[in-house]
């Protein structure tokens, strides 16, 4: 075991691949179908910690345990072995003595590799040197390892490698397996803060007729049955909504969405969301919500309200910030674009200030870059901005005696843009005229405005009540609360160019 790192990849397969025949030979399965274990490797660890505590004398001691787990490192010393055993949650050593073994059980240590999962039972006790650890009685191969771990097994550092083998990653680097835990975490204390509420969690369909809920270029696939066209979703918004419409008040659904944009520190085409409907809200209670609902899941996942990400400190403690989207671009931007909400002007001003603007950009999208480019990185703290152009937003309600505006909000921590929400628009003669207007946004050229949708105009005409919603993305607060740079260190297996 200990000559591997000498040899070539292929070399050390081929070596594994011979003891596999070995094993064979001599009548052992080295891939077994089930292994009964008595305890995981903490447990076993904490029932000695718990005896030692206990007892006067330490040959008093009797913990057994039956372990089972994959072995990451392997020392012989003549006549006695040490391994170290890794399971979900905890390692632990292995103490082999050749004469507490069967006849022939220590000579088949040559033919376990770094990387076996084995199966252990003994008694639990403490080295000379103060290492708790299993001394075997018996143990037998689990699942052989044919490919050697990677290098020096904490080696693995390479992004592009980790990223499309993560199952090394997780393997090799533990601290990469401590981020999916705060993030499997993270959405269990959502579901229950939601669920504790009266929310509701539901299921919506991933393949659309028609793509809507979102401004975003979609997938396209084709169904052979049906012989139509379909897209993958991208966002469960309409759906939802029609939930409403069915009586239902309080609905929310963890979402796979896809969109086909580019990547990026922020982007990954398929992604996941949470989204949220409640019957009878608006936006501003709905801001209320939404602060509760972020300060207890990062308290529940971090145990605190301060967190720290890409090296500044950030309170999460309520109440947060809440400015007017045109007032954090008068303040950061320095220019006035509520005051000429008409295409040609907003676009010189913001190329005045040096903000670069893509002639084929309405007045919305003007803004939305100045927001960007301007007053984003200042959004370190738990900031709501709030109050958008109209032409931004066309399943929001417009603001009360403001109709320029929607009733729309975005929740920024960390210059991470976490969430979006809005009084939902309910008005089906409005919603036809945004959709209309979207329409002719998209001959144009915008390949991200959205679809007219007859079946979800026929439900608004059937009434939907007033209501908000809100759309978390579940990656983007996985990003903060592990303090990682890029979306694809939280996502298992994100997408990326074939090889």
């Amino acid at each position: 075991m200990h000559q591997e790192h000498h040899s070539s990849e292929q070399d050390l397969i081929q070596n594994r691949l011979q003891k596999l025949s070995h094993i064979r030979s001599r009548g052992d399965e080295p891939f077994k179908h089930k292994f009964e274990r008595s305890s995981l490797i903490g447990e076993a660890r904490a029932a000695f910690e718990a005896a030692e505590k206990e007892a006067a004398d330490p040959q008093e001691i009797h913990v057994e345990a039956v372990l089972a787990g994959r072995m990451t490192s392997f020392r012989s010393h003549g006549k006695s072995a040490f391994a170290d055993l890794r399971d979900e949650g905890a390692k632990i050593q292995l103490y082999f003595k050749k004469d507490a073994l069967s006849d022939g059980a220590f000579e088949a240590l040559h033919d376990l590799d770094l990387g076996d999962f084995v199966g252990a039972s003994g008694n639990v006790f403490r080295t000379r040197t103060g290492e708790i650890t299993l001394h075997v009685r018996s143990y037998e191969l689990l699942t052989k390892s044919l490919r050697p771990l990677p290098e020096k097994y904490h080696g693995l550092s390479d992004v592009e490698t980790r990223y499309r083998q993560r199952y090394l990653d997780l393997v090799a680097n533990p601290e990469v397996k401590e981020k999916f835990g705060r993030r499997i975490a993270m959405i269990s204390a959502m579901r229950e803060h939601l669920t504790a509420r009266g929310f509701a969690e539901v299921e919506t369909p991933m393949l659309h007729p028609i793509p809507g809920g979102a401004t975003a270029r979609p997938f396209v696939t084709h169904h052979h049955s049906l012989d139509q066209d379909m897209y993958l979703r991208i966002a469960p918004e309409l759906y939802l909504k029609r939930l409403l419409v069915g009586g239902f008040e309080k609905v929310f659904e963890i979402n796979r969405n896809f969109r086909n944009e580019g990547l990026d520190s922020t982007h990954n085409p398929e992604f996941t969301m949470l989204e949220l409907y409640e019957a009878y809200q608006d936006y501003l209670g709905l801001m209320d919500d939404t602060e509760e609902l972020f300060v207890s899941v990062i308290q529940q996942v971090l145990g605190a309200t301060t967190l720290t990400y890409q090296g500044e400190t950030i309170e999460a403690k309520r109440p947060w910030k809440r400015v007017k989207l045109f007032d954090a671009i008068r303040e950061h931007a320095g220019i006035d674009l509520e005051a000429v909400p008409e295409r040609d002007t907003a676009a010189r001003l913001a190329t005045s200030i040096g903000v670069e603007i893509d002639e084929t950009l309405g007045y919305g999208k003007i803004v939305d870059t100045v927001m960007s480019d301007r007053v984003v990185p200042y959004l370190v703290h738990p900031t709501f901005l709030y109050d958008y152009p109209v032409e931004l937003s066309p399943l929001a309600k417009k603001k009360r005696g403001s109709p320029a505006l929607v009733e729309r909000f975005q929740v920024f921590v960390g210059r991470l843009e976490l969430c979006n929400a809005f009084s939902e628009l309910n008005d089906p003669v409005d919603q036809r005229e945004r959709f209309q207007e979207q329409a002719r946004q998209r001959e144009q050229g915008d390949e991200e405005a959205q679809y007219l949708d007859e079946d979800y105009l026929t439900a608004l005409e059937v009434g939907m009540p007033p209501a908000a919603g809100l759309g978390i993305g579940i990656d983007r607060l996985a990003m903060l609360l592990t303090d990682s740079a890029s979306i694809r260190e939280v996502i298992f297996f994100p997408q990326l160019r074939n090889l």
